[in-house]
This record gives structure tokens, sequence and C-alpha cells, in this order.
């Protein structure tokens, strides 16, 4: 099977053949699939985060008291 390289503007081109109504759907799809993403990656985060409180990694304070921890 040969595999070919698609460029970002190859695919805007074609993205341009269509009509303006297929053209407003290919946006609403790519915008959603972006949240979808920022939603896991945010997601993943908070998981990370949370498994870093329980294990204790994780400092609290006031400002000023993490500013001396990371001033020491």
């Amino acid at each position: 099977m040969k595999s070919e390289i698609v460029t970002i503007n190859d695919v805007l081109e074609e993205v341009e053949h269509l009509d303006m109504n297929d053209q407003e759907y290919v946006v609403d799809i790519l915008s959603r699939r972006l949240i979808e993403s920022r939603r896991e990656e945010i997601s993943t985060r908070v998981k990370e985060a949370m498994g870093a409180y329980k294990e204790g990694k994780v400092k609290s304070g006031s400002l000023d008291d993490l500013w001396k921890d990371l001033n020491d």
C-alpha cells in the first residue's frame, strides 16, 4: 500500500472546492474535535494532579509561602 503525504495546504485547497455550507460543516466538525481534545487534555491533567495530591506530592499554602519555597 502506497502512502501519500497530504499537506495542510492540500486540505485547504480541497475544502475551497466545497460549497459554503459544506465548508461551514467542516469548520464545525474541526471545532468540535478541538473542543473534545482540549477536554481530554484537561481531564488527563486533572487525573495527574489528583494522583500527585493523593501521593502527597502537592504543597499548599499562601502565595507568600509558595514564593519562599521557590526562592529557598
